[in-house]
């Protein structure tokens, strides 16, 4: 038997999930993450997985992995110290940067502008030009180029980025730069910006670059460093990594493109609720994914993410493609407090983490947390994975109290405000993704996963008004179960600056064609073959005379029947009307192509559950006491891998299993599907 392994480090715990490729089983477990270094929880969890299941490391065909290591080096400022290369007398192109200050109109007076990812004391120029159709105007000065190059070891640099002007025409002078770089200082890793992004705007190609370089050599130690202890553990199956945009890459590419992978742990769990809402038959879905450290929500329409052309992490926004997730600082770990100033209760952003974790874990924590809240209200049972850890009540009281104390209100009342105000937190999200972005939330299922979000799940359902609420079986792992669910991903982009009025759909089909043709042959290269491959085209459009661009699909075969243009002229009309409430009566413009290549989708059997005859009883545990709409209720606690496809339950009701626990609310009533899905709607 073959085995894909899935595994997702989050903030608080690492979570890992099998499947067996011939039947589509899984085994799933949760271990603590290790901030200080994320391969040992991930090693330590593989192992405890295998054993448990009794599989030789050997039977892993395929180990795939959703990681936060470039994340968090950019989130902590821990990239490597990067040395710039430009064309002469453009030095200062990091620090004009561009004109765009995030906040309100006054926000100039008090935004800190970030500190230039690049500094301009290593920031040298290279003598050369090439022109905007990618002749040469003025040749290379390799010597003067050494010269300059001698900066670098003064500023003691660790790696090097290349970024020259037009060079997405042609990359000619940036592979000489890079030559000359690679005899200077062979020990540093060299990013050209024409193969990380070959598209103009020389600012947003030269940043994307240089965050690319900044985490590269993080990236490319912690890969080696997992490659190394898997083989010698035993492993000698593929090790993947999952990009921002929810593909697959290979350890290889993630070592040399890393910038690819800023958001590859949220994108698992788009990728998993993918694949649930697949076979659940609810194509258009909200999902939010809380975790013990934050909260990633994203929308799904009709079986597709919304795909952005940038991915922000902290305040740095590159140019590569990712899942439109937005994160806010709402976990299970996220830590309450009552401002002196205001005396207004206030929860997050900051989180307890894995290390001391919240006071109910018995770690050593004594702020009250979210999860305390849960524990207090009697959302939580008194353990957690499957019983492998006990809660602390007293602990997580006496947390708690202190909030209480400082509003001067009872325990029950501040543990129901810390719920009240996260919960508002993640609609907050919600909205930038739905209503923002022209959606009503009432025409989306809402599907709640990762450790915490089917305990926070029906509250949002309610205040979006979007039904049914999806709980997937293993909820808790879900990011894990879509790294190891997804397919491989390629990119070939270009730049194609041209007027429709003033292009043809003949010519795109050229171009087009030998994109396509070029992605295709990239991913034969990551070891997909081409029988299994499929080619998929993008387009960035807008108005002559904007300023941004909106991303829009677009099919091969219309440009081949000549529809193209006026296809996808109605198309972005639409979608900017959706955006933005208005259309323009101005020409139309391509800015940018893409070619992705697109491996063959995980053949994985989904896995039917046993039928029952609408009654629970078998899966009861016990009665239980909670504190719900202002006052104590009764409910039932119930071991969810006992439920039956077709039984329903009453709320309020509380479902256990290893990776999470869901809370149905009062006025609420949760029916098992065939897929064994819950699915929350109101009585």
């Amino acid at each position: 038997m073959t085995y894909r392994l899935g595994v997702d480090v989050g903030g608080t715990f690492t979570d890992l999930l099998m499947i067996d490729e011939g039947s589509g089983l899984t085994l799933r477990t949760k271990v603590l993450s290790t901030p200080e270094d994320p391969s040992i929880a991930v090693i330590e969890g593989a192992k405890k997985l295998c054993e448990q299941a009794q599989v030789s490391p050997s039977e892993i065909r395929q180990f795939l992995h959703g990681t936060t290591v470039a994340t968090n080096a950019m989130l902590e400022g821990k990239g490597a110290r990067v040395g710039l290369v430009v064309t002469e007398g453009h030095r200062q192109v990091l620090q004009i940067a561009r004109s765009f200050v995030p906040g309100g109109l006054a926000g100039w007076i008090i935004w800190p502008k970030p500190e230039p990812m690049a500094a301009l004391e290593c920031t040298i120029e290279a003598k050369e030009r090439m022109d905007a159709n990618g002749e040469t105007v003025r040749p290379l000065d390799r010597d003067a180029l050494v010269e300059s190059l001698e900066v670098f070891k003064r500023e003691k640099v660790e790696a090097i980025t290349i970024c020259l002007m037009n060079s997405y025409v042609s990359d000619a002078h940036e592979r000489q730069v890079a030559e000359v770089c690679s005899e200077v200082y062979p020990d540093l890793p060299v990013s050209v910006s024409a193969h990380i992004l070959p598209e103009m705007y020389e600012y947003e190609r030269a940043l994307t670059t240089v965050a690319n370089s900044a985490v590269r050599p993080i990236v490319s130690g912690y890969v080696a460093n997992l490659r190394s202890q898997l083989k010698s553990w035993g492993m000698d199956g593929k090790l993947n990594l999952l990009r921002s945009d929810g593909g697959l890459m290979s350890a290889d590419k993630a070592e040399q493109a890393p910038v690819n992978l800023l958001m590859s742990g949220p994108a698992g769990g788009v990728a998993g609720a993918l694949w649930v809402a697949k076979n659940s038959g609810h194509e258009s879905i909200l999902t939010i994914d809380m975790g013990g450290t934050s909260t990633d929500v994203a929308l799904i329409e009709n079986g597709q993410p919304r795909l952005r052309r940038e991915t922000t992490v902290g305040d740095l926004t590159v140019r590569a493609s990712s899942l439109d997730i937005r994160t806010v600082g709402a976990g299970g770990g996220s830590i309450a407090h009552v401002p002196e100033l205001t005396r207004a209760l206030r929860v997050g952003p900051a989180s307890a983490g894995a290390v001391p974790g919240p006071a109910a874990y018995g770690k050593g924590g004594d702020q009250p947390t979210v999860t305390d809240a849960n524990v207090v209200l009697g959302y939580l049972p008194e353990s957690l994975l499957g019983g492998e850890m006990s809660l602390d009540r007293k602990g997580a009281e006496t947390a708690v109290q202190s909030i209480a104390d400082g509003l001067d209100i009872g325990l029950m009342e501040a543990a129901a405000g810390i719920i009240d105000i996260v919960n508002e937190n993640m609609v907050g999200a919600l909205r930038l993704v739905s209503v923002q972005q022209g959606y009503d939330p009432r025409d989306f299922a809402l599907m709640g996963f990762g450790g915490a979000g089917p305990l926070h799940a029906n509250a949002l359902g309610r205040l979006m008004g979007s039904w049914p609420v999806i709980i997937p079986p293993s909820p808790g792992v879900l990011c894990a179960y879509g790294d190891a669910t997804t397919r491989m991903r390629i990119e070939n982009a270009r730049s194609y600056n041209q007027r429709f009025d003033r292009s043809n759909d003949a010519e795109l089909v050229e171009i087009l064609a030998a994109m396509g043709k070029q992605a295709a042959l990239d991913l034969e290269e990551e070891g997909v073959p081409m029988e299994d491959q499929e080619i998929q085209f993008e387009a960035d459009v807008r108005y002559v005379g904007q300023g941004f661009e909106v991303p829009l699909p677009i099919l091969f075969e219309d440009f081949k029947a000549g529809i193209g243009l006026g296809k996808l002229e109605k198309t972005f009309d639409e979608e900017h009307k959706k955006l933005f409430t208005f259309i323009m009566e101005v020409p139309h413009e391509l800015v940018n192509l893409r070619a992705v290549a697109l491996g063959k989708p995980a053949d994985v059997a989904a896995v039917k559950i046993e039928a029952g005859n609408g009654n629970p009883s078998a899966a009861k545990l016990r009665d239980h006491t909670l504190f719900m709409d202002g006052h104590e209720q009764d409910a039932v606690i119930y071991e969810r891998s006992k439920l039956r496809a077709g039984d329903k339950i009453v709320g309020p009701a509380i479902f256990v299993e290893m990776d999470s626990t869901t809370l149905v609310l009062s006025g609420h009533v949760a029916e098992i599907d065939r897929m064994g899905n819950v699915l929350i709607t109101p009585a």
